[in-house]
């Protein structure tokens, strides 16, 4: 196979230059490393090339695989030694005017045939690109960190990139072994901007109190199959980066209350709580591991009270089928007994609003969140009201851990934890597609390779029903009075005739 670029530049020596350097190293191209200390580029490639001899050590690199990768990565002293590169990608710090200085006084060393690439995360293709003379041949490239690890790129093309640029360095990722998506020049692009909906909204439901960082992590963890929660992954990621990304995209959407971040993540960025990195963020880290609070334990409860289940509850039958397989006292009348504990099950609306609609006794009701198939999940979530009486609380915890499924009990939120998290990153998700910023095929593959999903946003809408996130979403709408929930029209439209989110109009 041809190599698309014979020599390819790489501008900062950083986790995310060396990285590229890496893996364009291994293709069989020539590669130039260039950072204005020089003793960071050293440094990187011995990185790199400690790497790649652990690689070897391990069998998964011959020995001539390894002295033609070390050959083809090469330290530029200046960047006048990149001329003969037909490639240069720029991976230095995120500040529009340095890239836009960087890019003027490097495209006269080039020829003019030469494709210029951004690893910009944050900022625009176009701003960065306007000051060349040569608009045409600038693209944005963005690479996830670690490089070699995160199989995704982000190719985006900013307002006059010509398009065979983009393809061009699509076909390259390819033969990097990465996977190209296509992105349109918008803020967050595609990885960054899905990926608003799991921090932010987590950190609302913080915010009103409902539960702890421990138990929301636990619920979307159990429920949805996230492999991080959401205050696991701040921690990992650290809030001096991902705090300043929250505000960079609500900024550059003009305060679009979709992407509105939290009080709670800058009070922590200023005073120094970070995250795993400084042994303390949502959690506190010993020895580099998080100290978990323990899971209250369930209540023993010696007579457990009939039980009623709402007419209206989400997924009933499955409720109700559920109780039988637990062993409970099911009351069939039309209303519950002055002594039954009585079960809602609401899509988007708290329990509290439901009790009082159905004229239930708010001292005896609990919600229980039916969003998910209790079948697939490992948590059941449940939810009193301001008056539920504790006894009436540690009954219906006690019936649903019969089985031994843990059970986490949450303050009362409209759309408890896991209806409000998937409803909003599935509606960010459709307000995507509906802008035109990618395909659906490539938004699926950008989340699931970029943020490690369990599925992609419109495949786990699918999954849940979007007819079911509609109802979530006009629902906590009402309930908060929030502009931030109302439905984007690509899911609204979808939902309101039960077609698939992934459906592409023809």
């Amino acid at each position: 196979m041809q190599i698309l670029y014979e020599h390819v530049g790489v501008i900062g020596a950083g986790a995310m230059g060396r990285g590229i350097a890496q893996i364009a190293a291994q293709t069989g191209c020539t590669v130039y490393l260039f950072d204005n200390q020089p003793q960071a580029a050293v440094s990187a490639l011995k990185t790199v090339h400690a790497q790649w001899e652990r690689l070897h050590e391990k069998g998964k690199l011959t020995a001539e695989q390894l002295q033609l990768y070390k050959i083809h990565l090469q330290i530029a002293d200046t960047l006048a030694a990149l001329a003969p590169c037909s490639l240069v990608i720029e991976a230095i710090v995120e500040r529009l005017d340095i890239k836009q200085a960087l890019f003027a006084q490097f495209e006269t060393v080039v020829s003019e045939r030469a494709v210029l690439a951004t690893n910009t995360s944050s900022l625009s293709v176009t701003a960065i690109a306007a000051g060349l003379k040569h608009p045409a041949r600038f693209a944005g490239y963005h690479f996830f960190n670690p490089v070699p690890l995160m199989k995704v790129v982000e190719v985006i093309a900013g307002l006059k990139t010509d398009a065979a640029v983009c393809a061009d360095l699509a076909q390259f990722a390819v033969q990097m072994g990465h996977t190209p998506v296509q992105a349109a020049d918008t803020p967050g692009f595609i990885v960054n901007h899905a990926g608003r909906g799991f921090g932010t909204e987590a950190l609302r439901v913080v915010g009103e109190s409902v539960t702890d960082f421990a138990t929301i992590d636990r619920i979307l963890k159990d429920q949805v199959g996230f492999k991080l929660g959401p205050f696991e992954l701040m921690d990992l990621t650290a809030l001096d980066v991902s705090h300043p990304v929250m505000e960079s995209i609500y900024h550059q959407y003009f305060e679009e209350p979709r992407y509105r971040p939290s009080v709670i993540t800058a009070q922590r960025l200023a005073g120094g709580v970070l995250g795993k990195k400084v042994g303390e963020g949502f959690y506190r880290y010993v020895d580099g591991k998080a100290q978990v609070p323990p899971e209250p334990p369930v209540p023993d409860v010696a007579d457990l009270p009939p039980v009623w289940v709402s007419p209206r509850a989400a997924r009933r039958a499955e409720l109700l089928q559920l109780l039988k397989n637990l062993g409970a006292k099911i009351e069939t009348g039309p209303s519950p007994s002055p002594v039954a504990l009585t079960l809602v099950a609401p899509l988007g609306f708290d329990v509290t609003t439901v009790a009082v609609v159905e004229r239930l006794d708010p001292a005896r009701t609990v919600g229980i969140d039916m969003l998910m198939d209790d079948a697939t999940t490992r948590r059941r979530v449940l939810a009193t009201n301001p008056a539920t009486r504790r006894d009436m609380r540690n009954a219906a915890h006690a019936l649903f851990a019969r089985d031994g499924k843990p059970v986490s009990v949450i303050a009362d939120s409209g759309g408890f934890v896991t209806q409000r998290v998937v409803a909003t990153i599935v509606n960010i998700a459709a307000d995507i597609c509906q802008q035109g910023i990618c395909s659906p095929a490539d938004l699926e593959t950008a989340v699931t390779l970029g943020l490690g999903y369990p599925k992609g946003p419109l495949s786990l809408g699918d999954l849940v029903g979007p007819t079911n996130l509609l109802e979530v979403l006009f629902n906590l709408q009402t309930v908060y009075g929030d502009p931030r929930y109302r439905p984007s029209p690509w899911l609204r439209r979808r939902g309101a005739i039960g077609l698939s989110l992934l459906h592409v109009e023809s």
